[in-house]
């Protein structure tokens, strides 16, 4: 599905090189590959050893960089950033990387994910003299770096990480050094490859293909990974933790060419849906999946049963992003503009549409009614994952129970209000099913708190939105 429709926006995705003397132009193409964790602010950090350089503005990467931009990034190290804003908002300020200057040198940071102790932090800072000059709460950590007592940029980052609760994957970097840094439980997804001599860091290892790396290893959750001229190195900032990576990462967020966690993407949504046709099978003449997130999954649903799959919704993918608001309405129209329904394919037939997630089920409920209109005789709903009744405090845009239908209807309802003839959720055994996790136990590898409710970290107060529930 389309992010901006659906309401199910991921933070954001991280970039980085060292020891390439195109890093800037190889930092572009990564964030090509990143596009879909963020479309509303890109940017890149260069140095040359001496000074950092930066390029950054709103809006798609093709966008904010012409070929000019590029040339003018001199260096052989860079990070890079796209944006979907949830914590702070959006706005030029919060476009990452972001860079501050000082008489001991420069810093730059680039940040995936969501800090749940940001505000409490923030308000400690400026009660000791701190000023923010953005909203977001990457800026905290750079905060609690100059503030550290300690001399080396490495003791002050192990420190500052220290403190910070909830989803992060860092990518800082100074005149002479970048280094990486995974939150305890892992919640993100952050690897690292090889070009040739240089190193390459990114939230997905499809970045590494666009631009012909080889993929080395995960960082790991809590582990700080120091890269510059005399090559690789790794510690520890906090004791080891059971990881728990995010769920949606597997089946909506991440691209169906990217490993996580040493899972292909692709083969955990097929598998998603061939344990949604065993847990939730239907007669039907044809399986249809919603693009394009959900089109691994409706492959596997039809393997499983033997329906055939078809492409009986297609997307149009010349259509602009500015008519996109957050109305339900416009959401409607969005959908409209996005998709069509195939009435060759559809006409006639019982159609088994698979999809993803439901979030508010704004868009579920128009494109029930398209199949209809195209002249399905029967519309059955599968989603690949459980019912989102939870909020997410670690950088997905859903901070309230209020905007989660599942939340405030039972599937009953839900299948009333979007029209279907039947509707049915994969259930969380069989999710870790699909994945290939072993258990529902608290350190099964994955955070499922948006299914169940269990957070794998303490929320504080005033992270939680005045309607959510914890």
């Amino acid at each position: 599905m389309f992010a901006e429709i659906k309401g199910l926006n991921e933070e954001c995705g991280v970039f980085a090189v060292w020891g390439h003397k195109d890093a800037a132009q190889i930092t572009y193409y990564g964030l090509h590959s990143l596009q879909h964790r963020g479309q509303e602010g890109a940017g890149i950090v260069v140095t040359d050893g001496e000074q950092l350089s930066v390029h950054k503005g709103m809006g798609l990467v093709n966008e904010v960089f012409r070929p000019e931009d590029l040339t003018l990034l001199h260096g052989k190290g860079a990070i890079g950033h796209v944006r979907y804003a949830t914590a702070g908002g959006g706005g030029f300020a919060n476009v990452q990387p972001l860079l501050f200057r000082s008489q001991r040198g420069s810093l730059a940071l680039a940040h995936n994910g969501n800090l749940v102790n940001a505000n409490n932090l923030k308000h400690q800072l400026e009660g000791q003299g701190s000023i923010f000059q953005s909203t977001s709460d990457t800026e905290v950590l750079a905060h609690l770096i100059k503030r550290s007592g300690y001399y080396t940029l490495e003791d002050q980052l192990k420190n500052a990480l220290s403190m910070l609760k909830g989803a992060y994957a860092f990518a800082v970097m100074n005149e002479t050094q970048l280094m990486v840094a995974l939150d305890p439980n892992g919640l993100r997804p952050l690897s690292i490859g090889r070009l040739g001599d240089a190193y390459v860091v990114a939230s997905e290892t499809c970045a590494f293909d666009i631009i012909g790396a080889e993929y080395e290893r995960d960082v790991q959750p809590g582990e700080l990974v120091i890269i510059d001229d005399n090559g690789l190195r790794s510690e520890r900032f906090v004791s080891s933790q059971p990881r728990a990576i995010c769920s949606m990462e597997y089946v909506y967020f991440a691209r169906p060419d990217s490993n996580v966690d040493g899972v292909n993407v692709h083969t955990a949504r097929k598998n998603l849906g061939k344990q949604l046709a065993y847990e939730a099978p239907i007669e039907a003449d044809v399986v249809t999946g919603v693009p394009d997130s959900s089109i691994s999954a409706a492959i596997g649903y039809a393997e499983q049963t033997g329906i055939p799959y078809e492409l009986g919704l297609i997307k149009n993918r010349y259509v602009g992003r500015t008519f996109i608001q957050p109305s339900q309405e416009l959401r409607e129209q969005g959908v409209k503009m996005k998709l069509s329904a195939v009435r060759g394919v559809v006409e006639g037939k019982r159609v088994v549409m698979i999809d993803d997630s439901i979030v508010r089920g704004t868009t579920s409920r128009r494109i029930v009614r398209m199949l209809r209109e195209a002249g399905a005789k029967e519309v059955h709903v599968r989603i690949s994952s459980p019912p989102i009744k939870n909020p997410c405090f670690y950088g997905i845009d859903t901070s309230t129970t209020e905007e989660l239908i599942a939340s405030n209807h039972s599937i009953e309802e839900m299948r009333d209000m979007m029209g279907a003839d039947t509707l049915a959720f994969l259930s969380t055994e069989g999710l870790m099913e699909g994945i290939g996790r072993d258990s529902l136990e608290p350190n099964c590898g994955q955070c499922l708190a948006c299914f169940t409710g269990q957070y794998p970290t303490e929320i504080y107060a005033d992270t939680l939105h005045p309607h959510a529930k914890v």
